[in-house]
């Protein structure tokens, strides 16, 4: 999650790590781009995470952001992918116990650039803690986790609810047991537009936002609780006990990992809009735009469209979600892209990061 060339970087800020981790479900974006070996793909930075999942399928891909300390993230990331064995990366980044997370960066330290180097160099207790955990938006998961949900469930009716169960037990579930008054009000509350602004997103990606925030993600957490099976949705286990469980984001699947490992050296990471990188490395087959266009109005909305037709391919796609702003194609282009709405909604229906509203995947003609 990152933003655009005309003004966003002056109005939020982008001198810490917001998100640690990527937030959008990789396997409805790889089954989107189809990021198989030969195309090339512009990719959100934010956590690394989803850049490296389509690098894994096969594609080439230039990972932006604005970020510097998102790109520390991602750097460090991929130090730690090509050096270390499986067990030894889950546990460097947070993800498993580990004796000296510190002793391990210092080994990574000599193969990221000098300013990523700096960046952690300035935070080694972040290290210490493991990466995957530092954002700004994994301490307000931590803050709900640990704060909030106490005062409406236990540890038990928390075990139920992320335990392997069908359809309609979730559904009885969630209408006996976790759906009560403490819980709407206090997720209410704390996913509020006011919360989030002061402790997990910017305020400024709320400018373009009409209506309740907390009712329309509540929403979807009714849909993530029932519908979505709960034991395997690695964003609900990391919310609610800090850790991904037994299913991880695609990018770190132990049987991928060998691919994981050679798709490295078909990353680059490089700082700066996704228009202007796009124009200085392109053309492109694909774009994992995450939700860039919430935080734009529409005529700014219009002119990054221009600047990535520029640089795209013959039939070139372009995936990104909406959270809680309606974005598409302009009119003005409908000559140009063409929606693919029926893959759209049959992605999003399986789409394991709930809290967005909508999944646009469309193609240039």
């Amino acid at each position: 999650m990152t933003s655009s060339r005309v003004s966003i970087d002056e109005r939020a800020r982008f001198d810490y790590v917001r998100y640690a981790n990527c937030w959008e479900d990789a396997d409805v974006l790889c089954a989107a781009l189809d990021p198989v070996r030969g195309k090339r793909i512009l990719s959100i930075a934010s956590g690394g995470d989803n850049s490296f999942a389509l690098a894994a399928d096969g594609a080439s891909v230039v990972a932006v952001d604005l970020s510097e300390p998102q790109l520390a993230v991602v750097e460090l990331k991929r130090a730690a992918i090509i050096t270390l064995d499986y067990d030894a990366l889950l546990s460097f980044l947070g993800l498993a116990p580990a004796d000296d997370r510190v002793g391990v960066y210092a080994r990574l330290a000599r193969s990221i650039p000098s300013d990523a180097r700096a960046f952690w160099d300035a935070h080694p207790n972040d290290i210490h803690r493991g990466i995957a955990h530092v954002g700004r938006f994994e301490r307000y998961f931590e803050t709900f986790r640990r704060r909030v949900v106490p005062l409406f469930h236990g540890r038990e009716t928390v075990r139920q609810l992320l335990a392997d169960k069908s359809a309609r037990e979730r559904r009885e579930f969630y209408d006996r047991v976790w759906n009560n008054r403490r819980w709407r009000w206090m997720f209410k509350l704390f996913f509020s537009r006011r919360v989030m602004g002061l402790m997990g997103r910017d305020p400024e990606f709320f400018r373009y936002v009409e209506g309740s925030v907390a009712d329309r993600i509540l929403d979807r957490a009714e849909y993530a609780f029932t519908i979505l099976p709960t034991h395997s949705n690695p964003y609900l286990n990391f919310i609610f006990t800090g850790q991904f469980g037994e299913t991880l984001p695609r990018y770190l699947e132990r049987a991928r990992f060998e691919e994981l490992k050679q798709a490295m050296d078909r990353v680059d990471v490089v700082r700066g809009s996704a228009e202007a990188v796009a124009q200085r490395h392109g053309p492109f087959d694909g774009f994992n735009l995450s939700d860039i266009f919430e935080y734009l109005d529409p005529a700014t909305c219009a002119s990054m469209y221009r600047a990535l037709l520029a640089s795209s391919r013959p039939r070139a796609r372009f995936a990104y979600w909406n959270m809680l702003v309606p974005r598409r194609r302009p009119d003005a282009l409908a000559d140009r892209l063409r929606s693919l709405d029926d893959q759209a909604r049959a992605l999003f229906a399986a789409d394991r990061a709930f809290f967005y509203s909508a999944f646009v995947l469309e193609e240039l003609k």
